[in-house]
């Protein structure tokens, strides 16, 4: 069993990244990632404070606009206008869960998809389903670069994605189906859930339950990529059992120290692409 570090990968992207950044810094272009945050959810300001840290250390200037909890919706619509027509704004972050009341579909339809760092919009996720260039969603982005780094083929192999959010799943069964991989999209309804799991070459889990996938959910010598991120008794654990299954694995990532770094790190490449492509 080897660990996927993704630690150690995206300090390995950053340093690509602060290249990149200064050599569009030497033709006059900054690199500017403006982040929206709506109310005080202490989580949402963690985040936020990572990625502004991360930004830091590559060279991007990041624009953070703080609004009240009790920000309408006409409000938070003029702010993510604003920066979508500033030509300065390379790419926008919407910090999401937004407060009740908010209507996250209409403010997030207003980021141009050439801005749109997420890779939420319905445009890139189109371009996405027809394997064509586009901004991809960071953490299954994260998740493939994390492979590609460990030289893990995926041609020919049976992928499993436990999971099927935009977010997420469905954007990580697409990115795995476009490398030739044989992709089976698993979910709550999903019947004879734990037989089909077995089968897979690649497991990949995003369903947001503790210790969700167990030893005998697991094919010998698979490699199985954690995306949960869940706090039990004051402590982070991940969706897949660990300790049990790590020794059944050829390849497992930690939680935390995996796919949560490499989130953050295909967010500053999203912004430093689309930099690039602007300038």
């Amino acid at each position: 069993m080897k660990l996927l570090d993704g630690k150690l990968c995206a300090a390995e992207v950053r340093t690509e990244l602060k290249a990149r950044v200064a050599r569009l810094a030497a033709e006059g272009k900054k690199v500017v990632l403006a982040v929206v945050r709506i109310g005080d959810d202490p989580a949402s300001e963690i985040y936020i404070r990572n990625k502004v840290r991360a930004c830091d250390e590559v060279g991007i200037v990041p624009v953070v606009r703080i609004l009240p909890a009790d920000t309408s919706q006409a409000e938070a619509e003029a702010v993510v206008s604003a920066l979508s027509s500033d030509p300065e704004i390379c790419g926008i972050l919407v910090q999401l869960p937004l407060p009740a009341g908010l209507d996250e579909a209409r403010i997030m339809r207003l980021i141009p998809p050439e801005k749109d760092v997420d890779g939420f919009s319905a445009q890139n996720l189109g371009l996405l389903a027809s394997d064509r260039p586009a901004t991809v969603a960071c953490t299954p982005q994260g998740v493939m670069e994390l492979l590609r780094r460990n030289m893990i083929p995926l041609a020919g192999k049976r992928a499993v994605v436990i999971g099927r959010s935009n977010i997420v799943g469905r954007p990580m069964a697409l990115l795995l189906l476009n490398a030739d991989a044989t992709v089976t999209v698993c979910h709550s309804k999903t019947q004879g859930l734990a037989a089909i799991c077995r089968e897979a070459d690649l497991l990949v889990c995003a369903v947001g339950r503790p210790n969700f996938v167990t030893a005998d959910m697991v094919k010998e010598g698979a490699v199985v990529v954690d995306v949960g991120i869940n706090r039990t008794a004051g402590k982070l654990c991940g969706d897949v059992d660990f300790a049990a299954v790590a020794p059944h694995t050829s390849y497992i990532t930690p939680v935390p120290g995996g796919v949560g770094p490499m989130t953050v790190a295909m967010l500053l490449k999203n912004c430093v692409d689309a930099a690039e492509r602007q300038l």
